[in-house]
């Protein structure tokens, strides 16, 4: 997928609004898969690397979509007035937070983890597509001396170079999709 065009997708966000990728064309866009239930995001939201991330990306005018596929019927999924006051309380700094209880856009991208992040250049062709960072632990000491991937594509695509690394392999807890029945 990476050099292709980034699957376009309509979702409501956790305020009721209805958010388009088509809405951001011209600017860069993070995508973040997100559960709270998750150890992985926990690690990234309570040690302050996510928000931190999520920071420098819209100080440099990226937006920052976090999605999440959880399904309706599992015990991680959270409504959307929960999900907002959780990423709140971690201090978040996303563009909206999207509601995908039925999977399609996350199936569509390949979404395999919380976190799985991928980058699309303002032209909509996906840049990245993989881990937050190089180190695929739980573990908060590990982001002392992790390489944040998207840190590091942000910043070559922003000065205009080609990402050195558009893939990496994600990690985390799976994505827990509805069934696709």
């Amino acid at each position: 997928m990476v050099g292709q065009a980034a699957p376009a997708f309509a979702l409501t966000d956790t305020q009721g609004r209805s958010v388009k990728l088509a809405d951001f064309k011209g600017k860069h866009v993070v995508l973040e898969w997100v559960n709270p239930g998750c150890p992985y995001v926990q690690k990234h939201y309570n040690s302050g690397n996510l928000p931190a991330t999520q920071k420098s990306a819209r100080a440099r005018d990226v937006v920052w979509l976090a999605i999440n596929s959880t399904a309706v019927d599992h015990y991680d999924y959270r409504k959307p007035d929960d999900l907002s006051a959780w990423l709140k309380s971690k201090d978040s700094a996303m563009t909206a937070t999207l509601m995908d209880a039925d999977g399609k856009v996350g199936r569509a991208y390949g979404a395999r983890t919380t976190p799985h992040m991928y980058l699309i250049d303002p032209q909509g062709r996906l840049l990245y597509a993989g881990a937050i960072d190089s180190i695929p632990s739980a573990n908060v000491a590990d982001l002392k001396t992790a390489t944040n991937y998207v840190n590091q594509a942000l910043g070559e695509a922003l000065a205009g170079k080609a990402v050195s690394k558009p893939t990496s392999q994600a990690y985390g807890c799976s994505v827990k999709y509805a069934n696709a029945g």
